[in-house]
């Protein structure tokens, strides 16, 4: 508890600062509000209702971004881990994948799917589909030799081996894909709702930006940033269960 008590003051410290230093400097609340400011607009846009749709919005596509990037991942890193001349055939084109900038592709993917939902959906889905290929194929080859020998002489079939050694043994690699990844949906979310996002988190922030509104751009800052908190404690502890019922087994 320690730690997380230093950690609470040190919040509060870093917002009496950032308070006090804007009241004695008198900064421009358009260039820096104080936090009691943000906290204002924040406390009306929950009390007025204005930022549930949009929140809602935002954790839909980023649920659905990070349900299907991960599925993908996760199944696209198994086929390349099995079949390495797959592999080496088709990883020059998963890394091209990645390097093109997503805020890049938002304008062909309003053209292909539209203004709403799946434009930003597949945004998340392509950011959050790499860390869990990347990480099932790191974890299924970190496999020790020696298990996969004795499997092996035990006259394990493939799919046995995968699904009773490999797998299991690689859990915690990709477990802390789905932990980066999960961090990754929140970005692809926001970002997606920058392109062609009518409703949403990030459709409010360049909403705010229009008529300069910086107190409400912090807030939806806060709001983003508590969001990604919640939703990454909730994946570690989802890990922590995982691994703990794994190590029982």
């Amino acid at each position: 508890m320690r730690p997380r008590l230093i950690s609470g003051l040190l919040f509060l410290a870093l917002l009496a600062g950032w308070e006090a230093w804007c009241r004695a400097a008198r900064v421009p609340a358009l260039i820096l509000p104080p936090p009691s400011a943000v906290a204002a607009t924040l406390w009306g846009e929950i009390a007025s209702g204005r930022l549930w749709p949009h929140l809602a919005v935002t954790m839909t596509e980023m649920g659905l971004g990070l349900i299907i990037g991960a599925a993908v991942g996760l199944g696209a890193g198994i086929l390349l881990a099995e079949i390495p001349w797959l592999n080496r055939v088709l990883r020059p084109y998963v890394l091209a994948s990645q390097l093109v900038p997503k805020l890049a592709l938002g304008p062909l993917l309003i053209i292909w799917f539209g203004f709403g939902l799946t434009p930003t959906v597949v945004i998340t889905a392509l950011i959050c589909f790499f860390p869990l290929l990347e990480n099932t194929l790191t974890g299924l080859g970190e496999v020790e030799p020696a298990r996969r020998d004795l499997f092996r002489m035990l006259g394990a079939s493939r799919l046995q081996t995968l699904l009773r050694l490999k797998l299991p043994s690689a859990l915690p690699v990709i477990m802390a894909g789905l932990r980066v990844a999960i961090v990754l949906a929140l970005v692809g979310a926001v970002v997606g709702e920058f392109v062609g996002g009518r409703i949403g988190l990030g459709a409010s922030i360049i909403a705010a930006q229009s008529v300069m509104d910086s107190s409400l751009i912090f807030a939806l800052f806060a709001v983003i940033t508590l969001l990604g908190m919640i939703v990454y404690e909730a994946v570690r502890g989802l890990e922590r269960l995982v691994l703990r019922r794994y190590s029982k087994g």
